[in-house]
């Protein structure tokens, strides 16, 4: 008996269409995201390494947390003015993303290259929840997920105000990157 339940699970794990691995939950608390902003002044930069977030494979749900006042920049008075003039990050200490891979299946993830997705879902910055849908790629490294995602986000969407003195020389949207390498679930 134990021969044939043995020869069923090889038989299924070739089956073509299926993950050839069983894990679906994958997490990551070292996550990065860093956002770019071109201006006629100066570029603004910043990066966090701080970034938890989760993947389900299975059923497609991802959702990720950011605490601002962990976004590092090249200047410190960048790094104070982003904390108490814009984002207020003593009032709104994250931002976070709730949603679902568009039109997904646990099959649709092959283990060889990097594969393009959508996600649909609600992004919470300053207090302030849009829906959005985003462009992204899942790729299978070995046992890790790598999650990879580049959008436009406009702060006014987000009720952070840019003071009068500098509205005009700064940009409208800011580039947001995503990357995160996910490890399975224990």
């Amino acid at each position: 008996m134990k021969i044939k339940v043995f020869a069923v699970a090889v038989l299924l794990s070739c089956l073509p269409g299926l993950p050839s691995w069983a894990q679906s939950k994958f997490l990551t608390r070292t996550g990065s995201i860093t956002f770019f902003s071109a201006t006629p002044i100066e570029d603004i930069q910043a990066v966090n390494q701080q970034v938890g977030a989760a993947v389900d494979v299975a059923s497609g749900q991802v959702a990720f947390t950011v605490p601002m006042k962990s976004f590092k920049f090249p200047k410190s008075l960048m790094q104070e003015h982003f904390n108490e003039n814009y984002v207020e990050s003593e009032k709104y200490p994250k931002a976070t993303f709730s949603g679902k891979l568009v039109n997904w299946t646990a099959a649709s993830l092959t283990p060889a290259g990097s594969q393009a997705v959508q996600v649909e879902g609600d992004l919470t910055i300053h207090g302030v929840t849009k829906r959005v849908r985003v462009p992204g790629t899942l790729e299978k490294q070995g046992n890790r997920l790598v999650v990879k995602s580049k959008f436009a986000v406009a702060p006014a969407d987000y009720n952070i105000e840019i003071p009068l003195l500098v509205r005009n020389q700064i940009a409208k949207s800011v580039d947001v990157t995503v990357n995160l390498a996910c490890e399975p679930t224990p």
